[in-house]
């Protein structure tokens, strides 16, 4: 097998706190799954980060790797006497490795099983109940479906043990349930579907972390939306009625008379729904936008207007020179 280097995979020093190893995860696992990055090799990269962290977040699993010691990352490697995994035999302490019992693992698939650190040796009762695996995996949701809810398939490669108990990777495909409401950072749990639990443990979970695929148009902050809203300097002037898009329908929003740039008109309780409780709101962000090539009328009723108002938005200028 190649000795893999989990800490580089993750951009983190070896002393790098569960913190720090869950927020590498999370970013890197957001900028490189496959349905948000853009790359040819998201999914191997991908892939390969999920496996970092499938060992490193786990404090048996990481001490059992630290013991290791670091290599070369691809160098080829043999676990050293007195490691046993699974139903591989484990050497005596002093006999040479096994290598016939280790042949067909990767770096990912020693560790898949691991109970326990190493501590003069790892050894683990063949009757003892072992908990199957979690796996955290990350998945992208629409707006659309957070506000309403969908169903998704998800292809999850997880290790499992053929016939003759030796660590395969396969892919499951499970149905994910999204309900409605689902913001970004939330944690779906899906009990039961993770690994296969051993001798009468429990089957372990698959926790998946949800991002929002970005929007055209809102930007959401926990169940709130944000909506940037161009008005016309005349519709900020007198005011208005306009129509605005929303995940649950258009939506019809009085603009008052004087409405600057960078206010928020407040539409209560149209963002995300909460289970159980109010939904959020969505704020429309004001902004002044004006005509790119005015008509020559246009131009003139402009200059008309600069001639007869005292508006000046520049008056707190003169109070900081006074100064």
């Amino acid at each position: 097998m190649q000795y893999k280097d989990y800490y580089q995979t993750l951009g983190l020093a070896r002393d790098a706190s569960a913190d720090d190893i869950k927020k590498a995860y999370r970013k890197l696992a957001r900028q490189h799954h496959p349905d948000v990055s853009g790359e040819a090799a998201s999914g191997e990269k991908f892939k390969e980060i999920g496996e970092a962290y499938a060992t490193l977040k786990d404090p048996e699993k990481r001490a059992a790797y630290d013991a290791l010691g670091q290599q070369p990352a691809g160098q080829e490697f043999r676990p050293p006497p007195g490691w046993n995994y699974g139903g591989a035999r484990a050497a005596p302490e002093g006999d040479g490795f096994d290598a016939h019992a280790f042949e067909d693992l990767d770096l990912a698939d020693l560790f898949a099983q691991m109970g326990a650190a190493r501590g003069g040796g790892f050894r683990a009762r063949p009757d003892q109940p072992v908990a199957g695996e979690d796996f955290d995996t990350p998945i992208a949701v629409s707006l659309e479906d957070a506000f309403q809810g969908t169903t998704l398939h998800l292809d999850l490669s997880v290790p499992e043990p053929d016939a003759q108990g030796r660590m395969r990777h396969v892919t499951r495909t499970l149905e994910v349930r999204v309900p409605p409401g689902t913001v970004e950072g939330q944690k779906l749990r899906l009990r039961g579907r993770g690994g296969k639990g051993h001798h009468g443990g429990r089957d372990g979970d698959v926790y998946l972390h949800v991002t929002l695929k970005p929007h055209p148009l809102f930007r959401a902050s926990g169940h709130d939306l944000y909506l940037d809203l161009p008005l016309a300097p005349w519709e900020a002037v007198l005011g208005t009625e306009v129509e605005i898009p929303a995940p649950g329908g258009a939506l019809l929003l009085t603009v008052p008379p004087g409405t600057r740039a960078g206010r928020k008109l407040r539409l209560a309780k149209r963002g995300l729904p909460r289970a159980g409780g109010v939904a959020g709101d969505i704020l429309a962000v004001v902004q002044i936008d004006v005509p790119p090539h005015p008509r020559e009328r246009e131009k003139e009723l402009m200059a008309e207007l600069a001639k007869v108002s005292s508006f000046n938005p520049r008056a707190h200028f003169a109070k900081e020179t006074a100064r």
